[in-house]
């Protein structure tokens, strides 16, 4: 077995440095024949590709390529077309791994094509999330680290031949959000069998919550609603529309859980400044959730009905 590691990355040097480290730092067994990092900058801004034609000699199994600014889904489509490995692991840039990550999805990947006698399924990895910028891997597991989603590109391994034949990332997901659990469905489709692997573990690192960071989440979630309609013309399920919160149960939840709107990024805001200062910046972030929900939720149906979807 050959492993390409892809990666699609967008203005992350910083924590892609720990993450390149960590993948240099893997210790596996004889069934892995060698693996690659196939490294996609999709248009950096913030030197990361000289950075690292500076300092290849620090990464011996690192493929770099780039692109002009596309997203992720062609940054990894990129990385698939350039791959060696017969496996291709996703992570994203802000992740980082153990040192018995390739070896455990390979390890779950051969025993479950051996009981399958094929080799239609993936390994879903633990994402742990962290903002421990200098020991992202001291973070516990917690509650809010479990996803029920299908597949997505944060942590899977699977066979090239079985994602070729799903087709690779959507290029239509211009904006945030949706290409890989869309992928997803076309796997689903396929009978390709979800394994979890919570031995390949990465820690997700991204920024604690700051009150300047409230106009770019919003940003997101008007994105992903685009997304989310992409998704649904694609897939029109009832299984799609609860994933991508297309219902009135959610609209209905999320109106009620914030009065209508009158809990909103505004006003919250006294009390989310509160909690940051405090040191609880992961409550402050879940609190901010609930209007974020409800901004996303309107803004898919507002998008809706400007394209005639109901």
């Amino acid at each position: 077995m050959f492993i390409s590691v892809v990666i699609p990355t967008y203005n992350r040097l910083p924590i892609l440095q720990k993450c390149l480290i960590a993948l240099e730092n893997q210790v596996f067994s004889s069934d892995i024949k060698g693996y690659e990092v196939v490294l996609v900058d999709d248009g950096s801004t913030d030197g990361t590709s000289s950075w690292l034609r500076g300092n290849l000699t620090k990464f011996p199994h690192l493929k770099l390529l780039e692109q002009l600014h596309a997203g992720p889904g062609q940054g990894r489509n990129k990385g698939v077309e350039n791959s060696l490995g017969d496996v291709i692991i996703f992570i994203d840039s802000d992740l980082v791994v153990t040192e018995s990550f390739i070896d455990s999805h390979s390890r779950s990947l051969i025993n479950t094509w051996n009981k399958r006698g094929d080799r239609f399924c993936f390994t879903y990895g633990a994402v742990i999330n962290t903002s421990n910028f200098e020991y992202p891997t001291s973070e516990p597991h917690k509650l809010r680290d479990i996803s029920f989603a299908y597949f997505a590109t944060g942590n899977v391994a699977i066979d090239k031949n079985v994602l070729e034949a799903a087709g690779l990332f959507d290029p239509a997901f211009k904006l945030y959000g949706w290409e890989d659990l869309e992928l997803g469905e076309r796997l689903r489709r396929m009978n390709v069998e979800l394994v979890k692997c919570p031995k390949a573990v990465g820690y997700h690192w991204h920024k604690a919550l700051s009150i300047d960071q409230i106009p770019s989440l919003i940003r997101i979630e008007h994105e992903r609603a685009k997304m989310a309609l992409v998704f649904f013309r694609k897939h029109p399920s009832r299984r799609v529309r609860f994933i991508i919160q297309f219902t009135l149960f959610h609209r209905f939840i999320w109106e009620t859980l914030t009065l209508f709107g009158l809990i909103n990024t505004t006003n919250l805001k006294p009390l989310l400044q509160y909690l940051i200062r405090k040191g609880y910046p992961g409550l402050a972030m879940e609190i901010l959730r609930l209007p974020l929900n409800l901004i996303g939720v309107r803004a898919i149906y507002r998008e809706a009905y400007s394209q005639g979807l109901h």
